[in-house]
């Protein structure tokens, strides 16, 4: 019999979820998750393990709690490593003790791992410290879920209160709390999904609170914060003055590379909707990549045009029994993220064009003369050929050979709220996200590019381009970005 672990998955951001949390996830044969636990965590799970979903919404729960309890048991007595993923902390408000003692009673080997609970991380994305020593020295967590379960009396005169889950009680709890000596001006906060990129804020008092709450449409889940530490939000507020904060923003690249552009947006408080609209493959026939690299030695240069042409022809080359040491050749890597994959594996790269698209490889081999030079080029299958006619141009004898493939992967989920923004940064996005989604999708989408060929590309497709990155890469395309916050 295996262990079950139940584990906290924090409030919302994924990045919140503790490193011993991410190592039993990383080990699981079985997860049941919850419906605050972010799903973005299942992928930490391995490729193999079964996947449970056994939330609670309002009048909708998928498994009764006894249930869940006798899933747990019956998981592990399979022989099964079981992670209970459940939002914010076990033990606080999340019912982690019954499950505990099911187990317990059971025989059954468990382990607790803590999770950032929800007041936490609501607290500190919101900025309303639930201490301060000018405001209040002690917090109170409730639950509102039943308001009559709840001593008003002793509630009624706590300096911090946090009400977990109270949005549809919240009239009747503004009303206890005032008629057990809560000032009507007291600071009232409502959060819905805190720490996630689409949080929701509203800010009033006690005695408006639930008014603000009802016009705004806000729905469950929510929780509160009350007392006058609320009014330090206006000072403390950092992750809602995110530049990209609201945003959503649809990643195009592929599923194994998107992560790099996602990053950096979500850092930027971004909500990315990844829809990948390529996938790499290798190449149709991997006979002329083959004997290139059987005839290494002789290339004066090799021209990398993207990370991925690195990845397989360094992918390549391992596997053909050879290695970087039959390498002569100077490197040329167009664009800083080329260069950083060569660099990557411990290689020098001897030119980087200033310009990273084809065009910039012309005038970055100004200085040297090509006569007679062989110049191997691993690409995508379908590539442009500008620099190898550039080459060939100055006298080179240019060999151009494809390294891999962009193929159209099956279509994604497309979000169920348009998204504001959606980046492409191939012409190759461009064409195939059309014909995985359609033109109609990107009504009302501003469109951003990564440089003038893209553009081009989406142009020739009768598509508007809003921003186009003046720095042909990544940081550039992040850049443009932000430069065109409205």
């Amino acid at each position: 019999m295996k262990k079950v672990y139940l584990v906290g998955a924090g409030p919302g951001d994924p990045e919140l979820l503790t490193r011993k949390g991410a190592r039993v996830l990383a080990q699981a044969d079985c997860v049941l998750y919850d419906n605050l636990a972010n799903a973005a965590l299942l992928s930490l799970a391995p490729a193999g393990a079964e996947h449970l979903y056994v939330g609670k919404k309002k009048s909708q729960h998928a498994l009764a709690q006894e249930e869940i309890s006798a899933l747990l048991v019956e998981k592990a007595r399979q022989g099964k490593c079981v992670v209970r993923l459940k939002g914010g902390d076990p033990y606080i408000f999340g019912r982690g003790g019954e499950e505990a003692e099911a187990l317990a009673q059971a025989g059954v080997p468990f382990e607790v791992v803590p999770g950032v609970t929800v007041p936490l991380g609501m607290a500190a994305y919101c900025g309303v410290p639930l201490t301060h020593r000018e405001h209040t020295s002690a917090v109170t967590f409730v639950t509102g879920h039943s308001v009559e379960a709840i001593d008003w009396e002793r509630v009624g005169h706590v300096e911090t209160l946090v009400v977990f889950m109270g949005l549809t009680h919240i009239r009747a709890i503004a009303g206890e709390l005032m008629r057990h000596g809560k000032r009507p001006e007291t600071p009232a906060l409502a959060v819905r999904w805190a720490t996630r990129p689409d949080q929701e804020t509203i800010v009033g008092t006690l005695a408006d609170i639930a008014d603000r709450v009802e016009r705004a449409g806000m729905k469950p889940p929510a929780s509160f914060i009350i007392g006058d530490v609320v009014k330090l939000r206006e000072q403390l507020n950092w992750f809602e003055k995110l530049p990209l904060f609201g945003r959503r923003i649809v990643v195009t690249r592929a599923a194994g590379q998107a992560s790099e552009l996602s990053e950096r947006l979500e850092a930027l408080g971004a909500q990315v909707i990844e829809y990948p609209v390529i996938e790499i493959a290798p190449p149709g026939d991997a006979g002329p990549l083959d004997a290139a690299i059987g005839r290494l030695g002789g290339y004066d240069w090799l021209v990398f045009t993207s990370a991925n042409g690195v990845r397989w022809f360094a992918a390549r080359l391992e596997g053909s029994g050879r290695d970087w040491r039959g390498v002569k050749a100077k490197l040329c890597a167009i664009g800083p993220g080329t260069a950083r994959a060569l660099e990557a594996l411990h290689l020098k790269v001897d030119l980087i064009p200033a310009d990273s698209v084809a065009e910039g490889v012309a005038e970055a081999f100004a200085g040297f003369d090509l006569q007679g030079k062989r110049v191997l080029l691993p690409t995508a299958a379908v590539a442009r050929d500008v620099a190898p006619k550039e080459l060939a141009a100055r006298g080179a004898l240019v060999d151009v050979v494809e390294a891999y493939r962009n193929v159209v992967p099956p279509p994604s989920d497309w979000p169920s709220e348009a998204p504001h923004w959606i980046t492409f940064t191939s012409s190759s996005t461009v064409k195939n996200f059309l014909a995985l989604a359609g033109r109609e999708r990107l009504n009302g989408v501003r469109i951003a590019s990564i440089g003038p060929v893209t553009s081009e590309t989406a142009r020739r497709h009768g598509l508007t381009v809003a921003v186009e990155a003046g720095e042909h890469n990544l940081d550039g395309l992040v850049s443009a970005l932000l430069g065109h916050i409205e």
